[in-house]
């Protein structure tokens, strides 16, 4: 009988297991002595796969205006802006539809949300039995994971394992949905709960097999509830206030309409933690849900800052700019716990010899206003929220310190990863692989990307549709509020003025809703050609 190498080897760890009296030299002369036998046993070893890992860490709401890559100033983000450094930051990164299960959606299937079905947070409700990025890797040796937020409204299909997060989950002790049916709570700070989770996760997968694992963070949600770590770590901080924080919306009714305001939207205790009383305290169930050393720290911060306010009588654009700097300190500590779990994911990759076949990709689900136009939140095709952060590690593959001012977007990492992964992308996905564009500028890249958001509820914000090219923003609203917007980009960047129909813009608006209509075309969504059909 002939032994390859590999069966010989494993008879030699039996062997050992079994005979520990037997020493270790002896069981190498006879590896060695096997070898010279049969050299060529060695190529009957089965090859590990060498196809790369692939690590997605997904954030929530996280504005690139927070992230210091980005230049913004705000706060220092190291350990994002160190793939960035390590990889690539992409300046013209933007999603589908700025909402959050939908994003989710969009990356996972590589189509938009007219094609995956999943168009907003209100109604929709995922089908697993869609295609995905996740199921064609796991067709193909990889093992797969999803772990934290997911909001979805339906369970993870296609993956190995998943631990998620129900609906938009907690930060403190949050509840996690677990793939036997049940429910477990979990004592701790959510981002860090989540990245030890992930963690666990690497520990245990099969070490032969690449793998792909998606790392879902709460944070930067509202409420912008920090890590007792963080608590006041900004509040020496005075945050400038954008430009156009007193926006009066001239010119853009639904941006007039909107319900999405520091001013008058966000809510002193539900957001900003000012209850007032112990009763109203006592309602919510952020601080019901935490333990007796959290509730103190917390107790302890806001309540001293609650007797300030009460000291200072505020009233007028005094509480609104008050308000301001307590929405950005709040959303500040939070990202800073994001940055920190970030670091440790890349420790752990780094640590564990992973780092060289290992790409790496952190972006937030959409960006977020911090103030301009004087909003919190997203859903609007304006800058702030359509354009996300995005940054990406792939040694080897992606030139260290690479900056991207192409046009890329969340549809197009499901085609991308695929490539990666040597895997074939299906035909039905409409996103377009980055790679090319990474690895040579001349590569022909996006010209115009196509927007539509559905959600016709929350914050009052009309559904609309749209494209933006390199100077041009067009943009059609419907239901609540009727009309179009277009903004060129290089006069106007802070979108203030609306130009549409405007004279000297009538050959501009003729272009544009050309590519409007081609857009709409190629991607076949029907509901935006029924209601330019119509006109």
């Amino acid at each position: 009988m002939v032994l390859n190498t590999g069966s010989f080897i494993r008879l030699l760890h039996l062997s050992m297991k079994n005979s520990p009296h037997l020493s270790t030299s002896f069981f190498i002369k006879a590896l060695l002595l096997c070898l010279f036998v049969n050299p060529a046993a060695f190529a009957q070893i089965p090859k590990k796969d060498q196809r790369p890992n692939i690590v997605i860490i997904v954030s929530d709401d996280h504005a690139y205006q927070a992230i210091s890559a980005y230049g913004g100033g705000l706060m220092q983000t190291p350990n994002i802006d160190r793939i960035a450094k390590e990889g690539a930051r992409f300046n013209k990164a933007y999603v589908t539809n700025s909402i959050c299960g939908p994003s989710r959606a969009v990356i996972l299937t590589g189509k938009y949300s007219h094609k995956n079905g999943f168009r907003d947070n209100e109604s929709s409700v995922f089908n697993g039995d869609q295609d995905s990025f996740i199921k064609q890797l796991g067709k193909n040796g990889y093992q797969t994971a999803w772990i934290g937020k997911w909001h979805l409204q339906s369970n993870p299909v296609g993956f190995d394992y998943w631990q998620i997060l129900p609906d938009q989950g907690d930060y403190y002790n949050p509840d996690f949905d677990m793939m036997d049916g049940s429910r477990k709570r979990q004592e701790g700070y959510v981002t860090n709960l989540i990245t030890d989770v992930s963690e666990d996760w690497l520990e245990k997968r099969d070490t032969d097999k690449p793998f792909c694992l998606v790392i879902g963070h709460k944070a930067t949600h509202r409420i912008w509830l920090p890590d007792t770590a963080d608590l006041g770590k900004f509040d020496k901080t005075q945050f400038p206030l954008p430009e156009n924080f007193y926006d009066r919306y001239e010119g853009r009714k639904a941006a007039a309409v909107q319900d999405m305001s520091i001013e008058k939207t966000m809510l002193m205790d539900y957001d900003l933690k000012m209850f007032g009383t112990k009763e109203n305290k006592e309602k919510s169930g952020n601080f019901k849900r935490m333990n007796a050393a959290q509730r103190a720290k917390l107790d302890a911060y806001y309540e001293a800052i609650e007797t300030e306010l009460k000291a200072l009588n505020l009233s007028g654009k005094a509480l609104t700019e008050w308000k301001y700097q307590r929405y950005m300190r709040d959303y500040m500590s939070t990202a800073a716990s994001l940055d920190r779990n970030i670091g440790r994911t890349l420790d752990y990759l780094d640590e564990h010899g992973l780092r060289e076949n290992t790409i790496v990709i952190y972006l937030s689900d959409q960006g977020f206003y911090m103030g301009e136009h004087g909003w919190f939140d997203k859903r609007f095709m304006y800058e702030e929220s359509f354009r996300t952060p995005m940054v990406m590690r792939y040694p080897g593959k992606v030139k260290p310190g690479t900056v991207s001012d192409r046009f890329v977007m969340n549809v197009d990492l499901a085609p991308t990863l695929l490539e990666a992964a040597k895997v074939a992308v299906p035909k039905e996905m409409q996103g377009i692989s980055m790679l090319p564009v990474l690895s040579n500028q001349a590569a022909a890249g996006r010209e115009a990307m196509y927007y539509h958001y559905y959600e016709n509820g929350e914050h009052a914000v009309s559904p609309h549709f749209g494209v933006r090219t390199k100077k041009y923003k067009l943009i059609r609203f419907y239901k609540r509020v009727e009309g179009w917007e277009l903004y060129d980009l290089e006069q106007d960047p802070d979108e203030m003025q609306n130009v549409y129909g405007k004279k000297g813009y009538e050959r501009i608006t003729a272009e544009l809703r050309k590519t409007l209509h081609a857009e709409i075309d190629k991607l076949q969504d029907e509901d935006a050609k029924k209601i330019l059909n119509a006109e």
